[in-house]
C-alpha cells in the first residue's frame, strides 16, 4: 500500500524517464490525474489518459523528452503526509531561477506557482519539479 500516491507517482515519472520509456501507467486516482494534468498543462509530460473499466482503473501518462534527456530531471516533495506545508501568496518564489515549477494543491484547484500568483491564492505545496 503507497502511503503518499504523489510521491510515488513522481518517483515513477523520473524512473520512466531515465530508462527512457515512452510511456508509463499508475494506478487512478483523481488527486493523480488533477496533478498530471497541470502537468501537462504546464509541459512536463506529453499526454495523460484514464483507461480500464469500473474496477480497474489506470491512468496512462506519455513522456516527453528534450534533445538529450527527460524533460523531468528531479522533483523534491515539500508537503507529505506527515508534515504538511503552506504557502501563501508572498511566499511563492521561482524554482530553479524560474526553470522550475511548484505545485500547489489550493481552493481553485491544483495550479503551478505562476498561476496561483496570477489568481493570488495560496495553498498546500505539493512538491516541486525540475
Amino acid at each position: 500500500m503507497v502511503t503518499d500516491p504523489i510521491g510515488d507517482m513522481l518517483a515513477q515519472i523520473r524512473n520512466a524517464g531515465a530508462v527512457k520509456k515512452a510511456t508509463l501507467s499508475l494506478p487512478f486516482s483523481k488527486l493523480r490525474f488533477a496533478v498530471a494534468t497541470a502537468l501537462l498543462k504546464e509541459g512536463y509530460i506529453a499526454s495523460v489518459a484514464k483507461k480500464g473499466k469500473k474496477t480497474v482503473k489506470l491512468m496512462e501518462i506519455g513522456l516527453l523528452y528534450t534533445g538529450d534527456g527527460p524533460r523531468v530531471n528531479g522533483s523534491l516533495r515539500l508537503s507529505k503526509p506527515s508534515r504538511r506545508m503552506y504557502f501563501g501568496v508572498e511566499d511563492i518564489k521561482p524554482v530553479r531561477h524560474g526553470y522550475g515549477l511548484l505545485m500547489l494543491s489550493t481552493p481553485e484547484g491544483i495550479l503551478s506557482g505562476n498561476e496561483a500568483k496570477k489568481k493570488k491564492v495560496g495553498g498546500e505545496a505539493l512538491f516541486k519539479i525540475w
